[in-house]
């Protein structure tokens, strides 16, 4: 079977919709371990893989985000993320920082966050003195606070893949989200410290008072997503539809959505919504046969031939990942290696939630992380910045947002901190 990985490495390299791939790759497992007569209980495995009732979030919240994106809220935080610390030295780093914490809350995807600062604030920053790569850079590491803060859709993602509970990560991915925050802070004070990066003037920015009053639909929408799931008003899906709701409130009270933006809203949610239930279709297929050939028991029994500990063990399973990042995109590397590796972590004592915030931590740096980062990618394609500047420009974001990688893969009580105090995990 070894020719499998060698072929769909292969159709991945050319452009090959992922879906297909794996799913031919599963058929041809089947084929070629001799399981064949296993697939006539392919369709049930599949359909177990998605009709779990928290995957009903995920085209929700990607929905809200689609809206949101054309209803006029990137504007309303931006102004009041000026307020608050546009005044300090780096004031636009800062902001920049803030606005992604901010957004965030709301759309849960590195790649919006990026594609609408990239759009709105980096021209911003180049016209007041700040380098091209420099705003390209601030832009792209704060992007991926997205993915850890609730609400999430690959910490969604993973909760199918591995069936765990989506609160439980949700609540896990809060002290994660603004313990990076603060470092990205830090880094840009001190960026600007020795940059001599420019702040804001008094006359360039709204009076706090206007922002805040102005910006308080856009504000109340963290607000409803994660304050609900917090004080358990609400769970993870009847979140995802308040959000959807609001979104549209919201772009109406900004006069900026209508019936077209609404309905390219629908549309890109259908595709991204088809493509991922498509690839959990798939993932599915291959957890199948590789349980059949007990491909988890296998790389438990060489972990512990090794001789590694449930400490060494996730070290391992990290470096692998910050490598895999930065080669492929998430869902690939959570479709073709979480369901394998993952489990022997768990089998020595990792916490499923703890190890889910870790892994899709792990990830999200490989958005922002040459030589393939999906998120440079498109903040070098937006901005028209070079991409290997940009890619020089983030290393230091990229050190320190490891360092609070490592800080939480040894100390797991502060992710499950907030899952412990709401009785989630033990």
């Amino acid at each position: 079977m070894w020719h499998i990985p060698v072929l769909v490495a292969v159709f991945l390299a050319a452009g090959a919709a992922l879906a297909y791939v794996l799913g031919a790759a599963a058929v041809l497992s089947f084929v070629a371990s001799d399981n064949t007569r296993y697939l006539a209980v392919l369709p049930q495995k599949i359909f177990s893989q998605i009709d779990v009732f928290s995957l009903m979030a995920m085209p929700l919240f990607i929905l809200a985000g689609e809206i949101m994106n054309r209803g006029g809220v990137t504007r309303a935080l931006l102004d009041v993320s000026m307020a608050l610390v546009g005044r300090l030295r780096g004031g636009l780093g800062h902001v920049n920082i803030m606005t992604s914490i901010f957004f965030a809350g709301i759309s849960g995807s590195a790649i919006a966050d990026a594609a609408a600062l990239s759009n709105t604030l980096v021209p911003e920053m180049k016209q007041r003195g700040y380098s091209e790569a420099y705003a390209g850079a601030v832009t792209a590491a704060s992007s991926i606070i997205g993915p850890i803060v609730p609400p999430s859709i690959i910490l969604i993602f993973y909760g199918a893949v591995m069936q765990t509970s989506v609160t439980a990560l949700f609540m896990a991915g809060i002290i994660p989200g603004l313990m990076l925050g603060a470092a990205l802070f830090v880094t840009n004070a001190v960026a600007a410290k020795v940059g001599n990066h420019p702040k804001l003037e008094r006359g360039d920015i709204i009076p706090l008072r206007q922002a805040l009053l102005h910006g308080l639909p856009a504000l109340t929408l963290p607000v409803i997503i994660v304050g609900g799931i917090v004080f358990g008003v609400v769970t993870p899906t009847e979140a995802a539809g308040l959000a959807v709701v609001a979104a549209c409130f919201t772009g109406w009270f900004y006069n900026v959505l209508n019936a077209q933006a609404i309905l390219e809203s629908l549309r890109r949610t259908a595709m991204l919504s088809g493509s991922i239930f498509m690839i959990l279709a798939a993932v599915a297929a291959l957890g199948h046969i590789a349980s059949l050939e007990r491909l988890p028991e296998a790389i438990a029994t060489l972990v512990n031939d090794l001789g590694l500990g449930p400490l060494q063990y996730l070290l391992l399973l990290n470096i692998l990942l910050i490598f895999v990042g930065m080669i492929m995109d998430i869902p690939v590397a959570l479709a073709l290696l979480v369901p394998l590796l993952a489990p022997v972590a768990i089998a020595q004592g990792a916490d499923p939630t703890h190890l889910g915030i870790i892994i899709c931590f792990n990830l999200s740096i490989g958005l922002i992380t040459p030589p393939l980062g999906g998120v440079l990618l498109i903040v070098s394609a937006v901005t028209g910045t070079n991409y290997w500047k940009l890619a020089w420009a983030i290393l230091p974001f990229v050190i320190v947002e490891l360092l609070v990688l490592g800080i939480l893969i040894l100390v797991p009580d502060i992710t499950l901190a907030i899952p412990r105090a709401m009785g989630l995990v033990n």
